[in-house]
């Protein structure tokens, strides 16, 4: 039995091809922009559109099977990672993005100071830094007397 197809029965999703595709390349490529979506699923699906991933995108992120991410300055990402308390950790130099564990564990994990009659449910954290990569790319420019170094792709997610 897929498991993927059996998913997308269960959120009551129609399984089709798209589908089906678009979650296996979330599986290997987490935090992934709707473009790098797009550019794995060429080879297989070539006469794919954007608008035909926003729309899987789209009805996957509404069912619960995908949970979309927007850190400041960069494209929305998806993963496949959902019904957790995680957040995400991103690099200020190259945008790579890593999960981290909740320290709390719960939803909300931060309590605010005023809800203004809200019920709040969650609190979206995001950690902000120079992964390791990036670091001892800078560290070795600085040595050499060489340019900022350029961005590079995003490590693939253990």
């Amino acid at each position: 039995m897929d498991t993927d197809a059996e998913l997308l029965r269960t959120a009551g999703l129609r399984v089709t091809t798209p589908r089906l595709a678009v979650l296996r390349s979330l599986g290997t490529m987490p935090h992934a922009t709707a473009d790098d979506v797009l550019t794995a699923l060429a080879a297989e699906l070539p006469t794919t559109s954007h608008q035909a991933v926003y729309g899987v995108l789209g009805a996957l992120t509404g069912a619960g099977l995908v949970r979309r991410i927007e850190p400041a300055g960069s494209p929305a990402r998806y993963e496949r990672r959902t019904g957790d308390n995680h957040h995400h950790v991103v690099c200020t130099m190259c945008g790579a993005v890593q999960d981290v564990d909740c320290a709390v564990g719960h939803a909300p994990c931060l309590t605010p100071s005023e809800t203004h009659g809200f019920a709040v449910t969650t609190a979206e954290v995001t950690y902000w830094g120079i992964c390791e990569r990036c670091a001892a790319a800078e560290q070795a420019a600085a040595a050499d007397g060489t340019a900022t170094p350029v961005a590079h792709e995003q490590p693939e997610h253990p």
